[in-house]
């Protein structure tokens, strides 16, 4: 795929009845649907984070991470990493795992950061500077790995 993309990061009160939508859409074509892993994708956690949505020139989302500070209870983190099929092995991962780490350093400043890897994606991520801690877990029928950037 080629062409212009927008970055754009929304706190959830800020979404759009039909950008809601796409979003959660788009990461249920993905993670739900593509990979077979039927998991709780509504856990009450979006309302609490800022959402890196990446649009190509006709605004369909070819991205999307959310990241959420510490909240006294929870670390500082970054989930839902997802690339549209269309987009994959183009570097836009790279360039949207980059946007949510700026995000965080600027918004959270010395702030670790945890993030739950998918088995395969562990090199992807320790090249951001994470270090995979712990053992491995299934979520949804997929193995993952914790996994900090500090």
């Amino acid at each position: 795929m080629t062409g212009a993309l927008r970055f754009t990061w929304l706190d959830f009160d800020a979404f759009t009845t039909a950008s809601l939508y796409a979003m959660l859409r788009f990461r249920q074509d993905v993670f739900i649907v593509e990979q077979q892993s039927p998991y709780p994708d509504l856990d009450g956690l979006d309302p609490a984070c800022h959402h890196l949505l990446v649009s190509d020139a006709q605004g369909r989302l070819a991205a999307y991470l959310r990241a959420c500070g510490p909240d006294g209870f929870n670390p500082a983190f970054i989930g839902r990493i997802v690339v549209g099929p269309d987009w994959r092995g183009t570097g836009l991962g790279r360039r949207l795992v980059q946007g949510g780490l700026d995000f965080m350093d600027r918004a959270f400043p010395g702030q670790p950061i945890e993030i739950g890897a998918q088995h395969h994606l562990v090199d992807f991520y320790a090249g951001f500077g994470f270090i995979a801690e712990g053992e491995p877990y299934d979520d949804g029928g997929i193995q993952h790995l914790t996994m900090w950037r500090r």
